[in-house]
Order: C-alpha cells, then sequence, then structure tokens
C-alpha cells in the first residue's frame, strides 16, 4: 500500500520520511512567483536516487510557467488539486482542467498526473458530485486522490490541509468504480487511518495536516513533520495492509 507524505520542503525531512517508509513525498510550489525552490528540487533529486517517487502540487493555474517548473523539477508525478466546485458544492466546468491535464500528459508523457477529487463530510448536507466529477476526468488522469471539501477551503480554490475527516463511503464507492489507483486523503491521522483503510480499501493513504507538529494552542504547524506521529500512521497503515491481505487469503 502506497504511503504518501505532504508537505515536504526540504530534502532533511524528506530524507528522515523515506527512512521511516514513505513512498511518494509530496511538496508544494506554493505561488507563481517563487515557482523555483531549488531546495524542492533537492528533494526530488533525492527521491530519483533511492527509486522513491515525488510528486508537486502548483498552487496557480498558469500552464505556461508550470511547464517550466516541470523541467526543472521532472517530478515523478503532478498533482491538480483544484476545488472542481462551487461553495455550494456545485460543479464548476471541469472542461479548463481537463484540457490542462490533456496537455501535461502530451507535453510530458513520462509524468503522472494526479487528481484530487472532493468529499465531503459525513455530515454535511451539501455534497460534491464525487463520482461524477471522477468520472469526467479519468481519461486524463493516472491516479485519484480523496480530499475534504468543506465549502470554504484553507487555500481559496483549492482543496486540501483541512484536518476533517471525509466520507470514507463515498471514497470506498469511488474505490470500486474507479479503473485507476485511488489514494485516500482527507484529514487522516494515526488514530482514524486503520479504520479509514479497512473501510475504503485504496491503493494508498495520504497524510499532510494529520502528521504535522502542533503549536502552543493545537494547532497544525504547516511544512513541520512530526515523525513519532508518522512513524504510527505508517505502523497503522501496515496494520490494516496485513489485515486486508488476510481477508483475501481466506482461513
Amino acid at each position: 500500500m502506497i504511503v504518501q507524505i505532504y508537505e515536504i520542503q526540504d530534502p532533511w525531512e524528506a530524507e528522515r520520511c523515506i527512512e521511516l517508509g514513505v513512498d511518494h513525498i509530496g511538496s508544494v510550489i506554493l505561488s507563481e512567483n517563487a515557482w523555483k525552490n531549488p531546495e524542492i528540487r533537492k528533494v526530488v533529486s533525492l527521491t530519483h536516487q533511492i527509486s522513491k517517487s515525488n510528486s508537486l502540487i502548483f498552487l496557480f493555474q498558469n500552464l505556461a510557467t508550470i511547464f517550466k517548473a516541470l523541467e526543472y523539477y521532472e517530478p515523478d508525478i503532478i498533482h491538480f488539486c483544484e476545488t472542481l466546485v462551487d461553495s455550494k458544492a456545485k460543479p464548476l466546468d471541469i472542461s479548463p482542467f481537463l484540457r490542462s491535464q490533456l496537455e501535461v500528459k502530451s507535453r510530458f508523457p513520462e509524468i503522472k498526473v494526479m487528481r484530487s477529487i472532493p468529499i465531503a463530510p459525513p455530515d454535511y448536507r451539501l455534497k460534491p458530485p464525487s463520482l461524477s466529477l471522477a468520472k469526467q476526468l479519468g481519461e486524463a488522469t493516472d491516479i485519484f486522490l480523496t480530499d475534504t471539501w468543506l465549502g470554504e477551503e484553507p487555500i481559496a480554490g483549492f482543496i486540501g490541509i483541512t484536518g476533517r475527516p471525509l466520507d470514507w463511503e463515498v471514497a470506498a464507492r469511488l474505490v470500486r468504480e474507479s479503473r485507476i489507483p485511488v489514494i485516500l486523503a482527507g484529514g487522516l491521522s494515526p488514530d482514524n487511518v486503520y479504520d479509514a483503510l479497512i473501510k475504503a480499501r485504496p491503493a494508498g493513504a495520504d497524510s499532510c495536516t494529520g502528521t504535522n507538529k502542533i503549536d502552543s494552542q493545537g494547532r497544525p504547524i504547516r511544512f513541520r513533520k512530526d515523525f513519532e506521529k508518522l512513524r504510527l500512521f505508517i505502523s497503522e497503515i501496515n496494520r490494516a495492509q496485513k489485515e486486508l491481505n488476510s481477508r483475501l487469503i481466506g482461513p
């Protein structure tokens, strides 16, 4: 089962993550003005040296700049995580997102495309049409990643880093219906990742907020990993994988 961890911005943290058993190292390019980050390039280079994978999120949509960045970083995966729906959970016009992904795949066939699919928490009345969105974007996507949609996101226009679990029933349906791998994300932590994986049975698990350090007021600190939390997170993933394997084999 794939273990993917965000937001890793320097090679020292990347190396620690890999030592603990992380397979995919995810980094974030925070703005178009600061698209060239030598430390993140070192992270990508490190993963290439030891046959691990890396993924990059760009928090902007200018394709010309994204293309320059892809040439600079040479990542394994580009991760698109626009919300895809408005604040009322109504879908946006998907065609621009689809065109962007197709153009990336045309220009950089060696780079896989990951697409976040918004899923609301289970107690939300408003719910994005998650399965329909995935179906529309599937032809231009190599990996889906579930993430929590709240209607008002921490980073406007993009989903992620909410710390809130999503509806695992919807995630499980996506896993069953998808022709491509699905990585489960959205509020996962050492406390809940086992139950989430047993429920959804995805190809992997992703964490950002749930494995970060916290400040004196209990708030997650961006870009700073708590390696004990990460160790426990990976241990719970391995426990879930063992249980799922045993169910496949049977008595």
